[in-house]
């Protein structure tokens, strides 16, 4: 799942309202089928050229294995895969099985759209770990099973440390204040070339932010649950960060967050550390030529089980509830979920699995950067947090809110304390909205 370097286009939240009328115009999903009938499934999910390919070969093994089921493909891109499945749902066409992301479960879910996975009897959660399940839960009902889990974390670029002759910190006891004194020595070495470190200003850095205050980006009832003075803390950071120039100034940063991985700071070796998740290590590597080594978040007071990582669901296997062969997808998003031979084509492409049979037979044919990543996240463990609530039904925006009063705050447009409070008041109204 890559955040950084793709812009997100806004939840169609029109869309969605128009196709839950559309879904209490009917009674449910229809039909159903029995066991030897032969149906058609269509299947959507965004990725690039590999996880295409990959997911194809997964599809080919589920009908030989299941041949009275016909997976029809829908590939898209992250850009448009959004606008695209609303007007689909709204239009009572969405397809059978979903790839669904965190930000969009209760979107979809608590509006009607998806199938609730856990009245399915083809589905075994049994061997899948509770806080994979309690990820795609929302409102008491299952509208996702996690194709695995990832953690967001600062990747280093060695290359970079090793050229500025700065050592890589110890990420089990290092501060905010070490990140930003590393950060800055960085780019001193640069010499107005490199830069020590990205800003780091997705909704998942202002989760980590608010966990290591104790508060919540929201609450489990599906309000904000923070201050606005820690949310203005957070954007004091991001501007020491520039003003010590331990990151780039700000046109240089609006520059970089347009830019793809390949001909991004990063991907160029001119940035020495920046936020990604888990699952990207093997590309990051692969495009910079560079070891990468995930550090944990800083914290304000360093110690590493206060630095308010979790484990996130890199996204979800959903059904339509509109689909007219809900036991069918079932079956197949079970397989996904479940099947020794769907996790040895599918990997940790799509994070590591949460059954954790699955984790143990694919380990031994993982790439190095993948076996990297699964002792990462067994390392980090004992010191990460119960996952953060659910986004609430009209917070699919929110990230791109963050990253606007990000740029009002770096161009010093807005002080960090008027952006914390416009930031909030927004959420709010946008919550509120949702809620009508």
């Amino acid at each position: 799942m890559k955040i950084r370097a793709i812009s997100r286009r806004k939840f169609q939240f029109g869309a969605v309202a128009v196709a839950v009328s559309l879904l209490a115009t009917g009674c449910g999903a229809s039909g159903g089928s029995s066991e030897n009938d032969q149906v058609t499934l269509r299947f959507a999910w965004w990725g690039n050229e590999y996880l295409n390919a990959q997911t194809e070969k997964v599809i080919d093994a589920f009908e030989a294995e299941h041949p009275n089921i016909k997976i029809e493909s829908e590939p898209g891109e992250w850009a448009s895969y959004w606008d695209k499945l609303a007007t689909k749902t709204a239009a009572n066409d969405a397809p059978d099985v979903i790839q669904m992301d965190q930000k969009y479960i209760a979107e979809y879910g608590g509006r009607g759209a998806l199938l609730d996975l856990s009245k399915q009897s083809g589905i075994d959660t049994s061997k899948l770990d509770k806080e994979s399940l309690a990820s795609g839960q929302y409102d008491n009902a299952q509208y996702g099973l996690s194709t695995g889990k990832n953690a967001y974390v600062i990747m280093a670029n060695t290359k970079v440390f090793e050229a500025a002759n700065v050592p890589v910190p110890d990420d089990t006891k290092w501060t905010w204040d070490d990140f930003v004194d590393t950060a800055a020595k960085l780019s001193a070495a640069g010499d107005g070339k490199n830069y020590g470190a990205a800003y780091g200003s997705n909704e998942a850095d202002l989760i980590i932010w608010l966990r290591q205050h104790g508060e919540n980006l929201y609450s489990q009832d599906g309000k904000l649950d923070f201050n606005a003075s820690t949310a203005a803390s957070f954007w004091e950071r991001l501007k020491e960060q520039r003003d010590s120039k331990a990151s780039p100034p700000a046109t240089v940063a609006t520059e970089d967050s347009g830019a793809g991985l390949e001909e991004s700071l990063f991907g160029t070796n001119r940035v020495g550390m920046a936020w990604w998740w888990t699952n990207q290590l093997g590309s990051l590597e692969t495009t910079t030529g560079s070891g990468i080594k995930m550090l944990r978040a800083p914290s304000v007071d360093g110690k590493s089980a206060d630095n308010g990582m979790y484990y996130k669901p890199t996204m979800f296997w959903s059904a339509s509830s509109r689909s007219k062969h809900p036991e069918a997808a079932a079956t197949f998003i079970n397989y996904l979920a479940n099947s020794p031979a769907a996790g040895a084509i599918l990997m940790t492409d799509r994070g590591v699995p949460g059954n954790s049979e699955i984790v143990e037979k694919i380990t031994p044919a993982l790439k190095p950067a993948d076996t990297t990543v699964v002792a990462f996240l067994k390392d980090i463990a004992p010191d990460v947090a119960d996952a953060p609530p659910v986004p609430p039904v009209g917070a699919g925006s929110v990230q791109n809110v963050i990253k606007r009063f990000t740029d009002e705050v770096l161009y010093d447009r807005m002080s960090p304390q008027a952006a914390a409070e416009a930031f909030k008041k927004e959420v709010e109204g946008m919550l509120a909205t949702a809620r009508k």
